[in-house]
């Protein structure tokens, strides 16, 4: 009998992404298995075209009434599976699999403590010690097709939903988008509350009469931004969601790291990234905001930083 696994993916569109080689080796000890997938409306839309996929629940106990009261209804809205387990370990997550009817529960725990241990190993590390295996944790793994262009094409992401310490400065951003013009149409990606950072990059670029430029901040759902990341020749990114994205498909990312730690959390398995960041003493601080008000970690990289790492790995002339 094929097995029925309920499980909570992270909230945070990055997060979800990194469970992706711990999900597939699941899959691989039960090849049949149906999944239920539980978590926010961003996260879940990461999986509607799984193969294994039965059921998508978004959880939006938040929304209205007493949220442990939609807690407890999501939970019998799963239904009896064999399997319950969760890549969250906050008391809700226990609230919800104490109410899901399955035989084995398992509830996400940090086994390796290593600041230096990437965030992908320890998902997988939770697998390996809940089902007594030694499975590797392989690429990230997304199910959508690139979409079709007809020029080389770079993207630019100049969002972080996590907090304005992880974004770097639009105008830097649009200084490397300048210098990329005459090799690359430019797409400007983020989500609906990072608008007016692409706004301040696109009107900079007009000003310079760059004008092979596509602003789809805001415009895309999840599985239309997948697509589109997936089909780009180069990626310029903060540490975010969308970094994660382009990882899954091997694009080649110049990642800015400033307040958060790039060993935990830079593109897995991508061989084609480069990361750019500056040692300074309070970084990474892991703070949302910088607590110092002065934001060196981000300030003191520059378009020239990127620039010279795109030209010594050939991407620009």
């Amino acid at each position: 009998m094929d097995k029925k696994i309920f499980i909570e993916i992270p909230t945070w569109l990055g997060d979800a992404v990194m469970t992706t080689p711990a999900i597939e080796n699941i899959i691989q000890i039960y090849p049949n298995c149906k999944l239920t997938i539980f978590g926010s409306y961003v996260s879940t839309q990461l999986f509607i075209n799984h193969p294994n996929i039965d059921k998508i629940i978004v959880d939006d106990s938040k929304k209205s009434g007493f949220r442990y009261k939609n807690l407890y209804n999501l939970a019998k809205k799963v239904g009896k599976v064999d399997i319950a387990l969760s890549f969250r370990q906050n008391f809700t997550t226990k609230f919800l699999l104490y109410f899901i009817d399955a035989k084995d529960k398992y509830i996400y725990k940090r086994y390796d403590t290593s600041l230096t241990t990437h965030q992908v190993i320890r998902y997988n590390d939770f697998i390996n010690k809940s089902f007594g295996t030694d499975l590797v944790p392989a690429g990230l793994k997304l199910y959508f097709d690139p979409i079709k262009k007809e020029k080389e094409t770079v993207g630019l992401n100049p969002g972080a939903t996590y907090g304005s310490a992880k974004r770097w400065y639009p105008l830097e951003f649009a200084k490397v988008a300048i210098a990329l013009s005459k090799e690359y149409d430019i797409v400007i990606f983020g989500g609906a509350n990072e608008k007016d950072i692409a706004k301040d990059i696109e009107e900079y670029l007009k000003e310079n009469n760059i004008s092979n430029v596509t602003n789809k901040v805001g415009k895309t759902t999840i599985p239309e931004l997948v697509e589109n990341i997936a089909s780009l020749d180069l990626f310029i990114t903060n540490d975010s969601g969308p970094m994660h994205i382009a990882a899954a498909y091997s694009i080649p990312t110049v990642a800015i790291f400033g307040p958060t730690r790039d060993k935990e959390t830079h593109q897995w398995a991508n061989q084609n990234e480069m990361i750019i960041r500056h040692d300074i003493e309070c970084a990474p601080c892991m703070k949302r905001v910088c607590p110092l008000k002065h934001h060196k970690c981000m300030k003191n990289i520059t378009s020239d930083d990127v620039l010279r790492v795109l030209k010594e790995k050939n991407y620009i002339k």
